[in-house]
Formats: structure tokens, C-alpha cells, sequence
């Protein structure tokens, strides 16, 4: 309950959320991904912005865009744990330049 408190405290945004619209979908994706709930609250605890990011415009794309690298399911679940802070970085600006960087 104190990690809520402070989730709330740190991005009181989030009680603007739909439950029905964002929160409880967010949730089912991420645990879809083969998050357990420990990661699914940790995740949420580090960048509770996560939970306002459109599934189909945002988090999907990138999802898919990882597994296309080779990324297995259980590394992308583990990436996001990590640092959902990539889910919201842009694909054609940030993230296929640093691969391509990467790989040169």
C-alpha cells in the first residue's frame, strides 16, 4: 500500500486514468507478455506514465518491433520491467538508429 501511496504521490495523473479504458487493459497486456504480478507492479511503480500510452500506437509497435531483433518473449518482458521508459521512445527516431549504430 506504501508503493501505491508513492506511485500516486509521484504521478497523481494516474488516478485520471480509466480503469476500464487504460488501467485494467495496460495490466492484462503486460501480464500477456508473461509478466508476473511483482513486475507488473514495479513497472508500473517506475513509470506509472506507462499506463496513459495507447497499446496499439505505442507499446505494440515497439513490442513487436523488439521481437522482430530476436528479443524472446521473457527478455521483453524482463526489457520492460527494467526500463519502461523504452516504450515511449520513438521507433524511427530513437531506437532503429541506435540498432542500426549498434550493429555497424
Amino acid at each position: 500500500d506504501s508503493q501505491v501511496a508513492k506511485t500516486i504521490a509521484n504521478f497523481p495523473q494516474l488516478m485520471g486514468f480509466s480503469l476500464e479504458e487504460n488501467l485494467k487493459p495496460m495490466v492484462q497486456w503486460l501480464k500477456g507478455l508473461g509478466m508476473d504480478d511483482s513486475q507488473v507492479a514495479k513497472t508500473i511503480r517506475n513509470f506509472p506514465q506507462l499506463m496513459g500510452y495507447s497499446l496499439e500506437e505505442n507499446l505494440k509497435p515497439r513490442v513487436q518491433w523488439l521481437k522482430e531483433l530476436g528479443v524472446d518473449d521473457s527478455q521483453v518482458a524482463n526489457t520492460i520491467t527494467k526500463y519502461p521508459q523504452l516504450m515511449g521512445c520513438s521507433l524511427e527516431e530513437n531506437l532503429k538508429p541506435k540498432v542500426m549504430t549498434l550493429r555497424e
